[in-house]
């Protein structure tokens, strides 16, 4: 196959960033996405040139850090496929591709497709954990738990937070990341003790990050490589909801948990 690149290129966070054309021809259909990246940066260093930086780790499609653009979609055209786990057969030879960074306020771009997702882990501490002590692990029937509940559970465990509903959305939202953290924890036992203050927390931390606000385009649902269904933000509303109505009155002059709005 001979395919053209064209490639974001941003030598910093404070640079100017643009498009940047490569040929890369006599490549495999077989090849990931990943390793045209990778044949792409061989021939680059063989010139002279700098390579491409970008995100990768497992190349498995677990990790979530192989996020680019791909022709205008977060991971590229295939469905419930990570970047990594995208190969060229699904392309034509000859075909010029777009290769863009997620582009969002709360993800600044650190160098070409790199982007700072720090803000995930800011989100992440402001709740998504169970700080009760709980010992050692107790025998898996030794609390109940419903058959549609655990599903919940696990279906929302399955988040990656790769970030890819954030490069989708119109709005920058990370709605469907945060309502997935929040809702894998809110369906089992040992997340009912903090349940509310989760919610509240990550949510809070969501708007303060920057992300926009939720409208239910169901773009990030559309992208999401592990499938995180729609109805989880549903779940985050829910909980939200109930969060606010038994929360202690706010004093006067401090600003509420969350924005107006964001979550409708």
């Amino acid at each position: 196959m001979n395919l053209t690149l064209r490639v974001w290129r941003q030598k910093g966070p404070d640079d100017k960033g643009r498009m940047v054309s490569y040929d890369v021809p006599d490549v495999s259909p077989d090849m990931s996405f990943l390793e045209l990246l990778d044949t792409l940066n061989e021939r680059l260093v063989l010139r002279g040139e700098e390579p491409v930086a970008f995100d990768h780790d497992c190349r498995e499609g677990i990790c979530g850090a192989c996020g680019v653009v791909i022709d205008g979609v977060a991971h590229g055209p295939r469905k419930a496929t990570a970047a990594c786990q995208l190969h060229l057969r699904h392309f034509r030879d000859g075909d010029t591709i777009d290769v863009e960074p997620w582009r969002a306020r709360a993800f600044p771009v650190v160098k070409d497709l790199v982007v700072d997702r720090g803000a995930f882990d800011r989100i992440i501490q402001a709740g998504g954990f169970i700080s009760a002590p709980t010992g050692s692990a107790p025998d898996a029937h030794a609390t109940p738990v419903p058959k549609d509940d655990a599903d919940r559970a696990f279906e929302s465990a399955a988040c990656i937070g790769c970030g890819a509903c954030v490069a989708a959305c119109p709005n920058g939202s990370a709605m469907l990341f945060t309502a997935a953290k929040v809702s894998h924890l809110g369906h089992l036992p040992q997340g009912q003790p903090e349940r509310r203050s989760r919610v509240l927390g990550m949510v809070g931390a969501h708007d303060a990050e920057g992300f926009g606000g939720c409208t239910n385009t169901g773009e990030c649902t559309a992208v999401c490589p592990k499938g995180i269904p729609l109805s989880t933000i549903a779940d985050l509303n829910r909980d939200f909801r109930a969060a606010v109505r038994s929360a202690p009155p706010i004093p006067s002059g401090r600003p509420s948990p969350g924005r107006s709005g964001t979550r409708s």
